[in-house]
């Protein structure tokens, strides 16, 4: 079957046009990217905030979709949130990317960590140890497993716990991390007391 001239040349502009309008947006959203960090990094964190909503659209928005993109920038935007002491804005943002890290790249992987200790951060900062204390463990094995016993990010992460167990009142279980963990006792002496 022979299509008629117009349909070849109306599908032939409909493909230009899609193809401009791909890599336009794909510029805006390098722009915006660009401008989120300047933001983020100089502390205006309002800013940051609607900048991160656009990126978020536009990440949410892409047909096929990356969902490690779209969790990546709901873990931005949630810290950003908590940051500002904004933390019921922040909890959904992070429980999200953490369920959409879990579901893509499984339990163990860095990524989760990640996010399993933006999350315990938000809940120690609303006081929530409970809830707190298990992500800060499951996300210290993680960072463990992958990284190495001696990695900053175990070692922040233990920190954490460490500090939760102080503001716990719990001298002796942060003493016991301290002594298990040299690394984080060498980052953190300032934080607990010895």
């Amino acid at each position: 079957m022979k299509l008629p001239l117009t349909a070849v040349l109306a599908a032939i502009w409909f493909f230009i046009c899609a193809s401009i309008s791909v890599a336009q947006q794909a510029s805006d959203l390098d722009e915006l990217i660009k401008k989120y960090g300047t933001l983020q990094h100089a502390g205006k964190y309002s800013e940051a905030i609607a900048v991160a909503k656009q990126i978020l659209a536009i990440q949410e928005g892409r047909p096929g979709s990356n969902d490690l993109a779209v969790a990546s920038w709901l873990s931005n935007l949630g810290e950003l949130y908590r940051n500002q002491g904004r933390y019921s804005d922040a909890e959904p943002l992070l429980q999200r990317s953490l369920a959409i890290r879990e579901k893509t790249l499984g339990r163990d992987h860095l990524e989760v960590g990640q996010s399993l200790n933006n999350l315990a951060m938000l809940y120690q900062s609303q006081g929530r140890y409970r809830d707190a204390e298990p992500l800060y463990h499951r996300s210290s094995a993680i960072f463990e497993k992958t990284l190495g016993r001696d990695h900053p990010n175990v070692a922040a992460s233990l920190n954490n716990l460490a500090y939760l167990y102080q503001s716990e009142g719990r001298y002796a279980d942060a003493e016991k991390l301290h002594r298990r963990w040299p690394f984080v006792r060498r980052r953190s002496a300032a934080i607990i007391p010895m």
